[in-house]
């Protein structure tokens, strides 16, 4: 399941199968509108090089952030004043709306710009620890992948972003590991017997 925050990091692409062929698509004006409808955000498009400088800043301290969490680390001073640094420059103001289900408050972002986009991506991240889910927070186990993503199996067990690529990728290649070096002994070598 995708969430803004992991969106968010994954703009950075690296091919799964272990190619050199890696993507920074958050400098991409179409990734940008993709992300911006998927969410229900607004920022303009495309973004000027020095926004695109300080979401990239922001997705690789996010990026790293998250992958200190999936190793079990806890949620530093340093981590919460960076967070919270990052969801201020976003201002929010409260609606009351009519939904189906009767009244709700809501935040409304104050402004339309990629800080803003950020504060809510902060936000979204801040909202999972909050829960109490940044155990949940796990980086593909494929080396060649650096996917970032949620767990929600019900065991937490998780260990590939996708188990029919990632996970089916690196069974073949655990196999054929094997394989490799079972025929790599010698035809008369026979196994120490215990």
């Amino acid at each position: 399941m995708d969430r803004l925050w992991t969106d968010f990091v994954n703009s950075d692409y690296h091919d799964w199968r272990g190619g050199d062929r890696s993507e920074d698509r958050l400098g991409k004006a179409s990734w940008q509108q993709d992300f911006l409808n998927r969410w229900q955000l607004e920022a303009t498009v495309p973004a000027s090089s020095a926004e695109e400088s300080t979401m990239r800043s922001f997705r690789d301290e996010l990026q790293s952030l998250a992958i200190r969490m999936s190793a079990g680390d806890l949620l530093t001073d340093k981590d919460q004043t960076w967070l919270n640094d990052c969801m201020q420059a976003g201002g929010v103001t409260r609606k009351l709306i009519l939904q189906e289900e009767g009244l709700d408050v809501v935040l409304v972002p104050m402004h339309a710009h990629w800080q803003q986009v950020i504060a809510e991506v902060a936000a979204d991240f801040a909202m999972t620890l909050l829960k109490g889910e940044g155990q949940r927070i796990r980086s593909c186990d494929n080396p060649d992948c650096r996917w970032i993503f949620y767990d929600d199996t019900r065991s937490r067990t998780q260990k590939y972003c996708d188990d029919k690529m990632c996970g089916n990728l690196m069974k073949v290649r655990r196999f054929r590991a094997k394989r490799k070096q079972a025929t790599s002994k010698e035809p008369g070598e026979k196994k120490n017997e215990i």
